[in-house]
């Protein structure tokens, strides 16, 4: 379960940038393909703020929807996985969102 790691890491990042501050909210966004579980992250949450400024904040999470962009026809298009056809036919496309993990914002007291 690398979402542990995850979370811990972004417990870290915020007790940080938050300098002893008790944290309200966290707002992350997690693309639905990064192969990151938000609900694994809700449970690792509450797992690693305890005893830390982050202690019962309120963790809101953004799904990003996979969007895909066709290097043929220029065309954008949502995406299940990372992969996929334009509706040109062409397989020649780029992800351009949906794989982020980012912490977007944090509300401290």
């Amino acid at each position: 379960m690398h979402e542990l790691g995850i979370t811990r890491n972004i417990v870290s990042i915020v007790s940080e940038q938050a300098k002893k501050k008790r944290v309200k909210k966290i707002t992350l966004d997690i693309g639905k393909l990064s192969a990151i579980l938000p609900d694994s992250i809700r449970f690792c949450f509450d797992i690693c703020s305890k005893g830390t400024t982050l202690e019962n904040a309120e963790l809101k999470i953004n799904e990003i929807q996979g969007i895909a962009k066709c290097k043929n026809c220029d065309n954008e298009f949502e995406i299940e996985q990372l992969f996929g056809r334009c509706v040109c036919g062409s397989n020649d496309i780029k992800c351009i969102a949906g794989e982020e993990m980012k912490i977007k914002e944090m509300e401290i007291i």
